[in-house]
């Protein structure tokens, strides 16, 4: 199976393309310039490879959650991709992605929601895939659960932002990549997991993005 992966759901843009096995991808602090890089990272791995979008199996992105408009954008590029031709798309949790990159099998993923929150999972390596000891959530820092025992380690930047969240390590410059969905994506894909673009969705977790003043004032 050949496919991409797009993941933009925080300031880096990342594109991933997966090919029998072998997994190249391109990254790059974009700010807001995710839309305009995505493609052309995209294009850059392909000629390298000797393939063009004709020769995709399916897509994959980093669904959320995350910045609204950086999921916006990754669902967009997988899903014009793969409507003309008809192609699987499969989402996968940004959080998990984060859990993927940090390295341990234990790992509380935490990302800077603003409006003084963040979004919360604590995540269990099974296999190939990641489980969840606690769902993901948008929740106050203070109020985050605290995940039972002591093996776990915290990434995300939510932890630059509000501290260790009481774990004794954390590694807050860990962020979702394209190479770590494309990691998770690969068995999901193969086991027909993938859906038609049309349904694909992002994972927004919370509905809004600013405070009314009163809701401000109550905090």
């Amino acid at each position: 199976m050949v496919f991409a992966a797009f993941e933009t759901s925080s300031d880096w843009c990342s594109v991933a393309l997966c090919m029998r096995g072998e997994t190249k991808a391109l990254e790059r602090r974009a700010g807001h310039r995710h839309s305009e890089l995505a493609l052309p990272m995209l294009e850059r791995l392909l000629a390298d490879a000797g393939l063009t979008a004709a020769q995709l199996d399916a897509v994959a992105f980093g669904a959320g959650p995350g910045s609204f408009t950086g999921l916006r954008i990754a669902c967009g590029l997988a899903q014009g991709l793969a409507l003309a031709r008809e192609l699987p798309v499969l989402g996968v949790s940004s959080l998990e992605a984060i859990a993927q990159e940090a390295g341990a099998t234990h790992v509380v993923a935490c990302v800077d929601a603003r409006m003084r929150e963040v979004y919360y999972a604590a995540l269990e390596k099974d296999g190939m895939r990641w489980r969840e000891v606690i769902g993901t959530r948008c929740v106050a820092p203070e109020a985050a659960p605290r995940p039972p025992g002591h093996r776990w380690i915290g990434a995300g930047n939510g932890f630059a932002m509000y501290g260790n969240l009481g774990l004794s390590s954390v590694l807050p410059e860990v962020h979702p990549t394209a190479f770590a969905v494309a990691q998770l994506a690969a068995p999901r894909l193969a086991a027909g997991e993938g859906v038609d673009a049309a349904a694909a969705a992002p994972i927004y977790v919370r509905d809004k993005v600013a405070f009314t003043r009163e809701e401000l004032a109550a905090r």
